[in-house]
Order: structure tokens, then sequence, then C-alpha cells
């Protein structure tokens, strides 16, 4: 009997995105600690959430990714078990299905974890790839945007609160908001297929967790794009971007013919970070909507950025109705 047996061996792979010609994905290789996104017992939650925040990561393994066309592409995981694949190839929207989802599959193919792997060492993974008849591309935050999180509250309690000792069946998205998506999503003819990127200062950590509160509550399907748990606490260079423009910006190189809807909250950095990018790329970015928040002093900021900005239409709404309203005038969906 082995008393300190690992857990299996898994790869979560998150949903990326490339073009015709660009394949890129993301995902981790890690011991499964049995975490059960369902289970909403306060104990229960809490183990669970202990679980994701103290991952054990596997290092330095081995990774193949399988595509629908038999060609096979290799990498390995670095010290905190993260993977990326970046590969030039072709035709890869001939594989993708008409929403955009390119299916594949990885395994790891490391003879020191061949005994500890499970499912049989085969984990879906998908990238979207937009079609090029998409109107624009949708980037949204997710906390205090969709999500009610409580980001303003003091000392981030409710922050803590929420993601500690809440599962992501117990949280609740903003009124409208999972409506303004789709209609977003399917653009001014309602049978549009136009991306939405969901970027959050999140760790990778709450990949799941995510995941599962955006399909319960019917959001449209999506990339999740966070961050590495390491650089929550690492203090940044003073002219280092956060993570979030980074990952935006990425977006905008990705697709240089695709404009831009930003979608944010009044509460953290977000307006200067979309209103930084509209600057740099003013005929790409078609809209900012940003979610008023109940913080007085930051609102009181907010609405003095806006006061003096014209490059790009940008509204500061109350309601998904009135981002709806604002976003039906300029003919952005149906």
């Amino acid at each position: 009997m082995r008393l300190f047996r690992k857990d299996p061996a898994q790869i979560i792979a998150f949903q990326s995105y490339g073009t015709d010609a660009h394949f890129y994905l993301r995902g981790r290789a890690l011991e499964d600690e049995s975490i059960d996104l369902e289970q909403q017992g306060f104990f229960s939650v809490l183990v669970n959430t202990w679980k994701r925040l103290e991952s054990d990561e596997l290092k330095h393994v081995g990774i193949t990714v399988q595509l629908p066309n038999g060609k096979r592409l290799e990498t390995t995981s670095d010290n905190h078990g993260y993977f990326k694949v970046k590969a030039d190839l072709q035709d890869l929207k001939g594989m993708a299905n008409a929403e955009g989802w390119l299916h594949c599959e990885v395994t790891f193919n490391d003879p020191s974890i061949k005994g500890n792997i499970q499912k049989d060492n085969r984990f879906p993974a998908e990238i979207l790839i937009p079609s090029n008849h998409v109107d624009f591309g949708v980037a949204s935050d997710i906390d205090d945007t969709i999500l009610h999180t409580g980001v303003v509250s003091t000392l981030k309690w409710r922050v803590l609160y929420n993601t500690f000792f809440k599962s992501a069946k117990m949280r609740l998205p903003l009124e409208g908001a999972a409506d303004f998506y789709h209609l977003l999503h399917r653009g001014k003819s309602g049978e549009n297929a136009n991306p939405i990127f969901y970027v959050s200062h999140s760790p990778w950590n709450l990949y799941r967790y995510l995941e599962l509160f955006l399909k319960q509550n019917n959001f449209p399907k999506g990339p999740i794009l966070l961050r590495s748990f390491k650089d929550v606490f690492k203090r940044k260079k003073a002219d280092e971007k956060p993570q979030k423009q980074k990952e935006i910006l990425d977006l905008l190189k990705t697709y240089p013919d695709l404009p831009f809807i930003l979608i944010g909250d009044s509460g953290e950095h977000d307006p200067d970070i979309y209103i930084e990018i509209a600057e740099l790329f003013p005929q790409r970015i078609k809209a900012i909507y940003l979610r008023s928040v109940k913080h007085k002093k930051k609102m009181i900021r907010v609405k003095g950025l806006l006061a003096n900005y014209k490059t790009t239409p940008a509204l500061l709404v109350e309601s998904s109705a009135q981002a709806i309203k604002h976003a039906r005038e300029n003919e952005f969906i149906k």
C-alpha cells in the first residue's frame, strides 16, 4: 500500500485563439485534485477553493497536441506547469466549426508519468478562429462587468468572500449582461459569430470556475484570458503595462483587420487601460462601455476622464439596457 500516492495527472487546456495560418494553445499540466465545482456547501466550497489555489503543477513534462487532420505539435510544460503551443500552419479555418471553434486533443508524451495519467491520456482542447465575415470582436472584463465581485469594497473583502466562500453556481451575473453579449455575438445581421474574449486579472487557477460561471449563465462561449498566480503578487516595473492591457494589445495584433468593442467597469483600471488602447488604435475601437460601480470617488474620477475624451464613443452605463440601446443606435447589433 502506497501512503503517499500522487493524484492522477491531467492537462487543462485553456480555450485559446488563432488565425487561419497560426495555431496558438495555452494550458497547464497538473495533478487532479478532484475539485467538484458543483458543490455548494460552505466547507466544500472552502476546500475546493484551497485546492484551486494550492495546485500541484507538473513541471517539464512533454505534451503533444493532435489536430483533426492528424498533425502533431509538441511542447514542454514550464516551472509552473504551464505550456504554450505556437505554430504557423495552413487552412485551420477549414477544420473549425460554424462558430469558429477548432477542436483538438492534448496528451502527455512523457514516460516519467506514464503510470499516473487519467482519462486514457486524452484531454480536449479548442481554439477560436474567427471567420473573415465577422463585424468586430469584443474584449470584456469579468469582475463587476458581468459578474458581481466587489472589487471596490473596503480591503476588497467582498472579492475574498465571493471567491473563497461561493461556488460558481452561487455567483450572480449582472442583470441583462448575457443578453447584451449574445446580441453583440450575433451582430447587426443577427446571424453572425463575432468573437467574444473574456479578459481578467484573475489567476489561471480560477479558469474552470469562471468557465462554469459563463456556461451556466448562458454567456457566449469565448476564450478566457487570465494570468499566472505568481504574477498576482509580483511588483511591476514602472513602465510595465497591466496583463489585461497586454492581452488586448495581443488581440489587436493577431487580428489587424478586426475592430473591437471594449467592455469593463469603472471600479479599477479599465477606463485608463481602454482609453490608452483607443488612443493607440483610434480606427480600431468602435466603442467603450464602462459599467458604473457604487463608489463615489471612483465615479467622479471616471466621469472626469470621459468628459474630455472624444477619440472613441465611450459610455458609462448603469444597466445593460443602456448599453444595448447605444449599440443598437450605432448599428452594432440587430
